[in-house]
């Protein structure tokens, strides 16, 4: 019977030391990295749920390419090692494939990265999946048995989200999982110049409500009253009305973390199910004071717009995340103290800073990399929101990690962060499925 296994490389990363220390010692990162790496890995767990059934499947998550792990899977005598990676994992992942081909043992890598590159993650790895995996992981499978992998697979077509398969959350066996993963859609209907995921698999589409449904019985079926993080770029941004994805979450009562555009927040429709289908927090990319990409559409706004319409949303009992992206062309260390005084005195109840990060594949890498802005030492680990990998325009590398890292000091020191606490629970007070208690009912952030 031929077998299968999917290795996912998961986790929260940072490569700079002195960021990497903060990010330790400082709770509201430290958090985040630990609820980021308890996520089931969704991509792997959906291509499993289409795999024939005369195919054994297993299901092994990495942080690093290790011998412990590659003789764990190499002793099943798999057919195929299924690798998935983002940019910041990827060398990881070339790294795990190299130990398994010298175990003989054949691998396959997809993801986003090796959408963007697959030329580079053929020398890796036996075959390449670029795009949706969906429209081809049947014709990968059966060339793994018949022993004619090809070089690259490539969808003729974006993946029909009206196909989407349940994914297999039996795979994560018995342990008790804190969270879990849901997409309601692929991709995201504006071209935001730094995204790297909004068009790299193909065009904005919506999955149709009663799959969803499917996936959210699974999940509680295995997790009363689950926590879900939606795997949206963008969940409400289409024009599908949202009742009936706000009666499904609700029909689990699950207690759910989305991301969106600050435009909900002018939505009444949306408003007045958010909280009441469960949403807990919200996540919103304000992006940057001082620089408007290219490609946001009608995210565009004047600032005083976009904080009534988030204190519009609080106000209705969800919490907001307020992401913001540090180093973006014209930032100096004036405009990052400027950021700090702002974060503050705003009534956010929480915060996400990134550094600028042009992953391949984007507008932003392409801009940067005719500009000759790129650092031609920074590889693709120190893709990771965290690090500097590019040429600042108005300010040198040192200067702009020294004043990240004291942007982050100041931001999620002790005070500031008990403040944003603080305002969390008011928020979560006027939340119909959180009161009376109002007290942390979870942990997104």
């Amino acid at each position: 019977m031929p077998r299968v296994a999917y290795v996912p490389f998961t986790g929260f990363r940072i490569r700079e030391e002195e960021m990497l220390a903060l990010g330790m010692s400082l709770p509201g990162l430290r958090q985040r990295a630990a609820a980021i790496a308890g996520l089931p890995a969704l991509g792997v767990l959906t291509l499993a749920g289409m795999t024939p059934p005369h195919w054994e499947c297993s299901y092994h998550e990495a942080a690093r390419a290790d011998d412990a792990i590659a003789d764990r899977i190499a002793a099943e005598r798999p057919t195929l090692v299924a690798l998935s990676a983002l940019t910041a994992s990827v060398e990881e992942a070339y790294r795990f494939s190299a130990m398994l081909r010298s175990r003989g043992t054949r691998t396959v890598l997809g993801g986003l990265h090796a959408t963007a590159c697959p030329d580079e993650a053929r020398l890796h790895c036996v075959a390449v999946v670029v795009g949706d995996g969906e429209p081809v992981w049947r014709d990968v499978l059966a060339d793994a048995e018949t022993d004619s992998l090809q070089p690259v697979y490539k969808a003729k077509a974006p993946f029909d989200l009206q196909q989407a398969p349940l994914p297999r959350f039996d795979l994560l066996g018995e342990r008790t999982r804190p969270r879990f993963t849901v997409q309601t859609q692929r991709g995201c209907p504006f071209a935001c110049e730094f995204c790297g995921a909004s068009r790299l698999l193909g065009p904005y589409r919506l999955k149709p409500v009663q799959r969803i449904r499917d996936e959210l019985d699974a999940i509680a079926a295995r997790n009363p009253r689950p926590l879900i993080e939606l795997a949206d770029d963008n969940t409400f941004a289409g024009n599908r009305h949202p009742g009936a994805l706000f009666e499904a979450l609700d029909a689990v009562d699950a207690r759910y973390f989305t991301e969106a555009d600050w435009r909900i927040g002018e939505q009444p429709d949306v408003l007045a199910g958010l909280a009441a289908s469960g949403c807990v927090q919200v996540l919103v990319g304000l992006e940057s004071l001082v620089f408007r990409h290219p490609g946001m559409g009608q995210k565009e706004a004047e600032l005083s717009r976009i904080m009534d319409a988030l204190s519009a949303i609080q106000e209705a009992g969800v919490a907001v995340i307020g992401c913001f992206i540090v180093g973006c062309d014209g930032e100096t260390r004036q405009s990052i103290e400027k950021l700090a005084r702002f974060l503050d005195d705003c009534l956010l109840a929480d915060v996400q800073l990134t550094v600028q990060t042009p992953f391949p594949g984007t507008a932003l890498h392409r801009r940067l990399y005719r500009e000759g802005r790129l650092l031609p030492d920074r590889g693709w680990s120190s893709h990771t929101l965290f690090d500097v990998t590019y040429r600042p325009d108005s300010m040198t590398v040192e200067e702009l990690e020294t004043a990240f890292r004291e942007l982050v000091c100041s931001v999620f020191s002790p005070q500031p962060a008990m403040r944003r606490t603080s305002i969390r629970r008011t928020v979560w007070h006027n939340h119909p499925k959180l009161r009376p208690c109002a007290s942390e009912p979870c942990s997104f952030t």
